[in-house]
């Protein structure tokens, strides 16, 4: 990342912020900004996970990585406990390595 991208991204959360400041607040009392609102952070982490997950320096890699985060992805969803979840993914990541 340069500088400049650097001093962009916080030049627009500055703005962000002063834009609330100064009366742009009102927009987020809406009932769908609201709800939007609260789906954008768990949609951007699971993007975050899934190129985290498949890539490397911009090639596509299906590995055993991939395996443990569906694996620890359907205990989550089938409500684990975290350590559970956490275990889980990281023995079927080790397994697959070992194979």
């Amino acid at each position: 990342m340069t500088w400049a991208t650097v001093f962009f991204l916080a030049a627009g959360a500055f703005g962000l912020k002063a834009a609330g400041f100064f009366g742009m607040g009102r927009l987020g009392a809406r009932p769908t900004i609201r709800m939007l609102g609260a789906l954008l952070p768990p949609a951007l982490l699971a993007a975050l996970i899934t190129v985290q997950t498949v890539s490397v320096d911009n090639d596509l890699v299906i590995d055993a990585r991939l395996a443990g985060v569906v694996a620890g992805g359907v205990a989550a969803w089938r409500k684990a406990p975290f350590w559970l979840v956490v275990a889980l993914a990281a023995v079927v990541t080790g397994g697959i390595r070992a194979l």
